[in-house]
């Protein structure tokens, strides 16, 4: 039977790696096997993912879309529960090791405003271990499953002296926790930095994230529209939060050529279906597949 116990900080770096150990022992957890290339591009030092083993999750895929693959989700993908609204599962086919799915317990759209609630479950994470949040804001966006989830990975992507590839051009932002444009990105976007230590109170940490959220879209010219019980996007975008930064891109198109991006592609990280797909991030550039599905700024 499965220990339904709330999520706890002090613990949950240890809970995800024995959950991670049980399902891949019960074949619940199928991670893609991939060969990293590096390469660098307009001052980032992108990292380029191809798959080894994908057709087993298209496979999977098209079995999903008959319907909603986290009502139910797979009890052994189960992590655990994030207060009385969200639960935390396990990717089953992960590219990057623990990553992890925050879901909503009943139906939300995935093109639906994230909610204190949302910053809430983010912040027990963030508070428990090195990593990295984000959210692909619609299918344009990359999102491939209509039921609200959020996702988190641990850091560092890359190496230590580089936990997000993308972070080196946010040092040309100055360092305030003013809302401001990352110059060096050539698109679209708004940033800004957060005080230091935020996720040590996760309940405040959530109030100012949502506030900042808020804020960031307004900023790229994003509307909330009322739609019932429910507040929606008025354009696709991906966000990312780190411990010591939010950043959001809204977005044109989902693929470059047949190369889907999600919000992991603005970390400047990219998973690539085949050999096929990393020749053409190569030839075109990795930034420039961001510009081109990304607004111009």
């Amino acid at each position: 039977m499965d220990d339904h116990s709330p999520a706890n900080s002090a613990t949950l770096w240890a809970t995800i790696q024995r959950r991670s150990t049980d399902a891949l022992a019960k074949g619940a957890l199928c991670p893609i096997e991939t060969r990293c290339e590096e390469v660098e591009d307009a001052g980032v030092c992108f990292t380029l993912r191809v798959a080894a083993n994908i057709a087993r999750k298209e496979n999977s895929n098209t079995q999903h879309r008959r319907g909603d693959p986290f009502v139910p989700y797979e009890q052994d993908l189960f992590v655990t529960d994030v207060g009385a609204t969200h639960v935390a599962l396990l990717n089953k086919f992960s590219v990057i090791e623990h990553h992890l799915l925050v879901v909503t317990r009943e139906f939300e759209d995935q093109e639906t405003l994230l909610t204190l609630a949302d910053f809430q479950a983010l912040s027990t994470f963030m508070a428990a271990y090195p990593a990295l949040a984000f959210y692909n804001g619609g299918e344009v966006a990359g999102a491939s499953q209509r039921h609200k989830h959020l996702q988190v990975i641990p850091l560092p992507l890359s190496t230590p002296q580089r936990p997000v590839p993308i972070e080196p051009l946010l040092a040309g932002v100055p360092a305030s926790d003013a809302l401001a444009r990352v110059p060096a990105l050539p698109f679209s976007n708004a940033f800004c930095r957060l005080p230091a230590g935020i996720f040590r109170e996760p309940v405040a940490a959530a109030e100012s994230l949502l506030t900042r959220y808020r804020n960031l879209l307004a900023a790229v010219g994003m509307e909330a529209i009322e739609a019932g019980d429910a507040v929606r996007q008025s354009m696709p975008y991906n966000l990312l939060l780190s411990a010591d930064w939010m950043l959001v891109v809204p977005r044109s198109r989902e693929c470059y050529r047949n190369i889907s991006v999600n919000a992991l592609g603005y970390t400047g990280s990219f998973f690539l279906r085949d050999q096929q797909q990393l020749a053409v991030v190569r030839e075109a550039g990795p930034m420039a597949v961001l510009r081109s599905v990304s607004v111009a700024p």
